[in-house]
């Protein structure tokens, strides 16, 4: 009985102590839990100031071809003087224009076109004096080529250089039709100067006017006649106008027809 109430009376009194550390222990749960939340707002919010992360940046390879001029048509065919619609280049030098010259006149294509300009001649019966068979097919073909330099020199070098005028041609490529033709066929007459303006093509009408009159120094006697040279004058400013026009609708028939593969 002693026993007991003596149990009882040392329970009795660690009870308030026990009571006041579970007490404490309670009080002390809430504390922890408000500090964990404040911890975990303050991470919410820095993390809503910060920017938004920059899309991936998608590289587009398409590229405008409208009006592109390549280095050759068909991958064959010069088209070293040709600028494509809208580009923006520094005049040429001389030493440039002559190297020009040198380009369109001796790349390999040009002794294909000669050989072309050859055949066409003795089909026709040009000039008679050379008679026919392979020996008047290289008597065609050597005076082709001879005209073929003659004029390149003259309308490429010496007077592009004498009279400071730009001997490329630029492209129009905008428009319809008959607007681009009527513009390429009129640069045969009007052409760009070294300095952008613009000015009568006197390396065009007059120079092959000069190489048609050069050529009379190895033409058989019968074929040096005004008439013969007013035809061969007449006959080169006729293919670059057909050459213009090329270089004019090369762009959309590279693109249209071929899908810029050259």
């Amino acid at each position: 009985m002693i026993r007991a109430l003596v149990l009882l009376t040392l329970v009795l009194s660690t009870g308030p102590p026990a009571q006041q550390a579970l007490g404490q222990s309670t009080d002390a749960a809430p504390s922890g839990s408000s500090s964990t939340a404040s911890a975990h707002e303050v991470k919410t919010a820095a993390t809503a100031a910060l920017p938004d992360p920059p899309s991936p940046v998608v590289q587009s390879k398409t590229q405008d071809y409208d009006g592109k001029q390549t280095r050759r048509i068909l991958g064959i065919v010069p088209n070293f003087r040709s600028v494509s619609v809208d580009e923006k280049l520094p005049p040429l030098s001389s030493r440039d224009k002559f190297k020009l010259m040198l380009d369109d006149s001796f790349d390999y294509s040009s002794f294909i076109y000669v050989g072309m300009l050859a055949g066409v001649s003795q089909i026709e019966n040009s000039y008679p004096e050379f008679h026919h068979g392979a020996p008047a097919f290289a008597r065609y073909y050597w005076h082709n080529f001879a005209d073929t330099v003659d004029g390149n020199l003259m309308t490429e070098f010496i007077f592009p250089v004498t009279t400071k005028e730009d001997p490329r041609y630029y492209t129009l490529g905008h428009g319809g039709f008959f607007k681009r033709t009527g513009y390429s066929v009129s640069r045969l007459f009007v052409t760009r100067t070294d300095n952008d303006g613009l000015a009568p093509n006197l390396s065009e009408i007059v120079g092959n006017g000069s190489a048609a009159g050069i050529s009379n120094l190895y033409y058989p006697g019968q074929e040096r006649t005004w008439t013969k040279t007013g035809q061969r004058w007449a006959a080169q400013v006729g293919l670059d106008g057909v050459s213009n026009l090329l270089k004019e609708f090369w762009p959309d028939l590279n693109s249209r027809f071929f899908h810029n593969k050259y």
